[in-house]
This record gives structure tokens, sequence and C-alpha cells, in this order.
């Protein structure tokens, strides 16, 4: 029986917490410096996009056109974006002979290599409990350097608590529609697209925020909206309050009352339109099936 996790994969299937103590170096003079760069696969967490869009200079609407591709984080449910790599190649777009030319915005996953992260949650539990694995792959020779430091250490090297940070909000997300399974039913179409533009369209998300339609549903203070709109950081974690509670009921977000009277009675008059639709339906049915069983309906010829 095979008891790896990881089928396919350099991932090592044991794992570990962030005590763990690992053997490994990158650095420019070593022989497959910038191997790892020219085969990518990066998936990207809404803080990558919001750190690589600044740095750039682009709004998230160019940001997503040119330099991401959308995927399926799991089947006919929520989307992700992965890094997009070189018209042609598989290389990634921001590497250089001296190395990656984002460097200090290099994606979460450029980060942890080579630890991976892994955020598991039960189906009873809110939080989710994180786990480490040791990707080893044979091109790569960091292995073999005598540095030894625990995956904590390591972690703080690469600046990535602030990163894990301003995603768990995001892998909260994830885990918890994953761990819900059928429960909470199939996302609508509306539903995908306000995840996706929330975690990664941050820009459109903002103007989505700061629309007349918007406030006349939430009741956010004036000085706290200012706030929301004003930063990136603050507009991206508002993004998951936002979507926990529009996917999952958890409000933290308060409803103008007049605008909640408003939707029950859209709400009951589009039920009232749909039951009359459908008793108007079965009479057509009914009225076309009592006229086929009349006699002398049927034609005949000598």
């Amino acid at each position: 029986m095979d008891n790896n996790p990881f089928p396919d994969s350099p991932v090592m299937p044991t794992m570990f917490d962030g005590s763990k103590a690992i053997n490994f170096r990158c650095h420019r003079d070593i022989g497959c410096w910038n191997a790892c760069c020219s085969n990518i696969d990066i998936s990207l967490t809404p803080y990558d996009v919001l750190r690589l869009k600044q740095r750039l200079e682009l709004g998230s609407g160019e940001f997503l056109n040119t330099y991401t591709v959308p995927y399926e984080i799991e089947k006919d449910g929520l989307a992700g974006v992965k890094l997009r790599p070189v018209d042609g190649g598989t290389a990634c777009r921001f590497m250089t002979p001296e190395g990656c030319g984002v460097y200090s915005d290099r994606p979460t996953a450029c980060r942890y290599y080579p630890v991976a992260l892994l955020s598991m949650r039960k189906q009873d539990e809110y939080i989710d409990q994180n786990s480490y694995a040791l990707v080893q792959e044979p091109h790569c020779l960091g292995h073999q350097d005598p540095r030894s430091i625990t995956v904590n250490d390591y972690r703080a090297e690469q600046g990535l608590p602030e990163y894990d940070d301003l995603a768990r909000g995001w892998r909260q997300l994830i885990l918890k529609k994953k761990s819900s399974g059928p429960s909470i039913g199939k996302p609508s179409k509306r539903s995908l697209q306000l995840f996706f533009m929330a975690c990664y369209d941050l820009d459109r998300f903002r103007e989505f925020v700061a629309s007349e339609g918007f406030s006349d549903l939430f009741d956010i203070p004036d000085e706290e909206l200012l706030k929301i709109l004003g930063d990136d950081v603050n507009l991206l974690e508002f993004a998951f309050r936002f979507l926990r509670q529009t996917l999952f009921g958890e409000t933290s977000i308060a409803l103008r009352a007049e605008s909640v009277e408003k939707r029950k009675e859209r709400q009951q008059e589009r039920n009232l339109r749909l039951e009359r639709e459908a008793a108007e339906r079965m009479e057509r049915e009914e009225d076309s099936g009592f006229d086929e069983d009349l006699p002398g309906n049927s034609c005949s010829s000598n």
C-alpha cells in the first residue's frame, strides 16, 4: 500500500512542525542557480497579487491580465491564479541572470521553497492547522549545503510571517469551503465571481465597496470606510470579512435595516412570481394532456 499523500510529487510524505531543522541554502554561486525559476508552476495568494501589482505600479486588472492565468482550486468551485510564464516557455517572467527581478516582493511559494506549507482543517473545527513538508527535486543542490536551520527560522529569514498572516483569511475561506463539502451546496456563478474579484481584482473590489449600491446595503461608519478604501491591505482584510459573510453567513458587517426589509420584499415578490409561473405551466401541461386524450383527435386514412 502506497502511504505517500503526494503521489508524483517531489514533496516527501513526512510532515513536521516549525521546530524541525533542515539543511538548505540557496545562493548565486550554487550550480543550480535559477534552475527552479526556469520551469514554474506558482500559485499566487491575494497578498502576492497585491504586492506584485504595487511593485509594478499596475492596476489589479492589468496585472491579472498580463501576468497571471486562472485555474480551478477545486473542480467546479473556487478559482485561483497562477503566475504566467514567459511567452512560449516555462520560465518565470521575473527571472534575470542575477536572480529574481522582484525579489523583495516575490510570491509566497518562492519564499517557502524548499518547504511546503500544508494547511488542514477537520470538518468540526474552525481553526486550520499548519504543518510542513520538504520538497526535494533532483536539480536542487541547496539541500547539500551543511547549513542547518529550523523551519521557523527559515520562515522568518524569508519574510514569511507577514505573508502568511495576510493570506490566512484567504486560506480559511478555501479550507472552510472544502471542509463544508456538499452541506453548503454548489456556489452560484455570482458567488464565484465575487470570490475572484474580492481576492484578486482588488481595485475593482474597491470600486464595488465605494459604490452607492454597497453603501445602501451595508452600514459602515464613514471613518472606517475611508480606512478600508484608502489602504490595499485594509481592503484585502475587509474582502475576507465580506466573503465570510456572503458565502458562509458569518455576519460581521452590519446591514441597514431598511435595505434588509427591501430585500425581504423583493425575495417574497420573486417567490410569488415563481409560484405563479409554476402554476401556470402546470395548468398548460394539464390542458395539453387533456386535449390529446379527447376522442377524435387522432387522424386515420383509408
